[in-house]
């Protein structure tokens, strides 16, 4: 940890005998995401760390082996190594998307923009899924809608068994997935992982009569529930859950906003982005966001960012969170590029 007394340490070795150009490297937060790492010889390390304001705490390396380095680096050669990216979905649903990011480099600030709670009633869902076996489809648009279904069906003494013959419909695979923990197979994932993919997937059904189960989130747009009545379905949509907005933004991403240390701010919904404006107040979210990539999910949440005055620069065209990584990488990727050109 001597970068204070770099200068006197290096003099001391070359006085006794190491030679000038002996290869040295420093290391700055090593094996954490924001590393630093500086190159030179013995006897113009010093000056280098002095010019470049390079800090303790770092480890001084000295010898042959920092040749070594261009060949074995892997750390900070990662895609998204050195940048900032702040993620506002749900605590609960945050650590997956985040171990994503970190896997590629990133240093990861998680602000939860969406806090997830039961309904202020569950007498409309509860009387839903007494009568399962009576719907010929249930919808299910999220994990978080699946989750809530299934609390209160374990509430009310019930299990799978209670969908008798119903048929089930999982927008993206994500829901798909957290059905099929259940015992359930999908009997539907649409291509489109969105309301107007959901409509036109029943668009060719005879839906005269038929009774459809849509629960949802107390926020959630009414165009399936209506698309199907039109189709002749009598539609239930109860709340399942609802969002509501967390009390503030935890200091330590204020502070990061502040000091340009994000890079990259990821939205996964409308409400995420409305709620973190509401938490930072409009003219406040607009310049803390001023020069941060936009990653919006899909062209729903980018309209939101846009009505909000955000320029979206990364939009996947699948709208899921591992498209929305894939996408973050190959802006980045580009930047670098022009950076090199």
């Amino acid at each position: 940890m001597g970068v204070k007394n770099l200068q006197q340490i290096t003099e001391k070795m070359i006085d006794h005998g190491r030679a000038p150009d002996t290869p040295v490297a420093l290391v700055r937060w090593g094996t954490r995401p924001e590393q630093e790492v500086l190159t030179g010889t013995l006897e113009e390390i010093a000056a280098k760390a002095k010019k470049a304001g390079f800090k303790a705490p770092a480890i001084t390396i000295v010898g042959e082996v920092v040749r070594m380095r261009e060949k074995l680096r892997w750390f900070d050669t990662r895609p998204l190594f050195g940048k900032g990216i702040l993620v506002t979905r749900a605590a609960d649903q945050a650590g997956e998307f985040s171990a994503m990011l970190e896997e590629l480099g990133a240093t990861v600030w998680e602000c939860p923009t969406i806090q997830i709670v039961d309904p202020e009633s569950t007498d409309a869902i509860d009387k839903a899924i007494t009568e399962l076996s009576s719907f010929s489809w249930i919808i299910f648009t999220s994990i978080n809608t699946v989750q809530h279904v299934f609390a209160r069906l374990n509430a009310l003494g019930l299990d799978s068994r209670a969908f008798g013959s119903g048929k089930v419909c999982a927008v993206g695979p994500k829901t798909a997935a957290a059905i099929a923990k259940h015992g359930i197979t999908p009997d539907m994932v649409p291509p489109n992982y969105k309301a107007e993919g959901v409509i036109e997937a029943f668009r060719s059904m005879e839906l005269s009569g038929k009774r459809i189960l849509y629960p949802k989130a107390d926020r959630a747009r009414d165009l399936i529930p209506k698309a199907m009545a039109e189709m002749g379905a009598e539609v239930v949509d109860p709340v399942a859950y609802r969002n509501i907005l967390p009390e503030a933004v935890p200091p330590p991403i204020l502070q990061a906003l502040e000091e340009r240390k994000i890079h990259c701010v990821t939205f996964t919904s409308s409400s995420t982005v409305d709620n973190l404006a509401k938490l930072l107040g409009e003219n406040r979210f607009l310049h803390l966001l001023d020069g941060v990539a936009v990653a919006a999910i899909g062209p729903i949440t980018g309209r939101t960012c846009r009505d909000l005055g955000l320029k979206v620069t990364i939009e996947p065209t699948q709208y899921t969170i591992a498209s929305m990584k894939d996408e973050i990488v190959r802006y980045f990727n580009s930047l670098h590029s022009k950076e090199e050109k």
